[in-house]
């Protein structure tokens, strides 16, 4: 029997592997991935594509990582089981692992609507490195793409894809671009920037079917949206979003949501398993409750939580909120909490807007607390609104200064900086 099994090697598997040897540097430890080299950073597939960065930078860990940490890595392998009871994995060709500690950090798969045509060649997703892969060995011999999303993985893919010379066309079904992060004011001014870039931008649409190319009907010739309108194209990247691999856990007690629910010390609901990352519900302390959160530094935050408890010692995972950076067509966007709540009556909105120098940074307040945040083109004191927005701090005194550019740690009442900023 092995003392610690993990399934998934990405962020929050890497993070648990770290955190267990601080504590237990001989117990025995495998991780099955299915990935050939799982330890890459997925955020950076756009580079790779992009060709800013190799299969080397993109490596979150060495390759010496697994050796080092007296792990035994099981590559390219698959989980296709777990025995709560006999508390056991079974992989692909029907071998059996034995574990007394287990964490699940499967991750996301990416969603694949069915659609017609979409087994044909050049159709891609974009948030895993085989994928990546073959997509970017078609570059060479491609003119143009049809990117399906236009949310964060989808204006990631078109980035990649004008750099390489490819002509985009991003469609998204919704009215707005980037719309789970941005309100409609940001994604119009994100819309622009994308557009002046070369993209073409179709809203309010999707694709409904994938066509051949004529004289080679199994390859990429084209789409046609719902509205009847056709698109030729020679690939379509598919970057709508991912969904929690459940898959393994769906048929057991296992207490699921959309995702595998964890308490604060990422333990399920049953004995001795944990789960981390994107396939689990963890705390948010926006909300003081669970929710998915598919982010990568909070993965590997959750993962060596899940580590650390797993090991004997006891640590609580603070939490993380929903959060996303941009650095795409020179946008520098962030946007933190909820941006685009479904009762604006019941919170205060504070909003600057600098057309000329494309900057605009909203700011949602509700019982005099910042909920939310969107600053677009200045990111400068993102940090402190984060640390007010974490700590629920009253900010009804000093609101009518939050936009002031004069605005900073000093502005603060006293007491207040003490208690957030220094450092004992």
């Amino acid at each position: 029997m092995t003392k610690y099994v993990i399934i998934g090697g990405s962020a929050g598997g890497i993070g648990a592997v770290e955190a267990i040897r601080e504590v237990d540097p001989v117990g025995t430890l495998t991780v099955i991935s299915e990935e050939p080299v799982p330890q890459y950073s997925r955020p950076m597939i756009s580079e790779y594509v992009s060709k800013e960065a190799t299969l080397d930078t993109m490596k979150y860990r060495g390759d010496q990582f697994w050796n080092t940490n007296n792990v035994q890595i099981l590559t390219g392998r698959t989980a296709t089981k777990i025995d709560f009871a006999k508390k056991q994995v079974t992989l692909d060709g029907g071998d059996k692992i034995g574990y007394k500690k287990l964490l699940i950090a499967t991750g996301g798969r990416p969603f694949v609507p069915r659609m017609e045509g979409g087994e044909k060649d050049g159709v891609f997703t974009f948030t895993e490195l085989s994928s990546a892969k073959s997509l970017e060995a078609k570059l060479e011999h491609a003119k143009s793409a049809v990117v399906i999303g236009g949310g964060l993985i989808g204006v990631s893919a078109a980035e990649a894809l004008v750099k390489r010379r490819i002509k985009v066309t991003l469609v998204e079904l919704k009215d707005n671009i980037l719309n789970l992060i941005l309100d409609k004011t940001a994604s119009d001014i994100a819309e622009k920037v994308l557009t002046e870039a070369g993209v073409t931008v179709i809203t309010g649409q999707t694709v409904q079917r994938i066509l051949g190319k004529r004289g080679n009907e199994a390859a990429v010739g084209g789409v046609i949206l719902t509205d009847g309108k056709e698109i030729p194209c020679d690939l379509v990247v598919v970057a709508i979003g991912v969904i929690p691999r459940i898959e393994l856990v769906k048929e057991t007690d296992m207490k699921l949501n959309r995702g595998i629910v964890v308490d604060r010390f990422m333990r399920t609901n049953i004995p001795d398993v944990y789960a981390c990352g994107d396939v689990a519900e963890a705390h948010d302390f926006l909300i003081n409750g669970n929710h998915l959160l598919p982010l990568w530094p909070l993965a590997h935050l959750g993962g060596r939580v899940a580590g650390y408890n797993m090991a004997g010692k006891k640590a609580e995972y603070a939490g993380g909120t929903v959060m996303s950076s941009l650095k795409y067509f020179d946008l520098h966007i962030i946007a933190v909490g909820d941006v685009n709540p479904e009762n604006i009556s019941d919170h205060e909105v504070l909003v600057e807007l600098k057309p000329e120098k494309t900057v605009y940074k909203k700011i949602l307040l509700k019982d005099g607390a910042i909920v939310g945040f969107i600053f677009f083109g200045d990111l400068e004191r993102a940090g402190i609104f984060f640390r007010l927005l974490k700590n629920h701090v009253d900010v009804s005194e000093i609101k009518e200064e939050l936009l002031s550019e004069d605005f900073g740690i000093v502005t603060l009442p006293e007491q207040l900086r003490q208690e957030m900023f220094v450092v004992n």
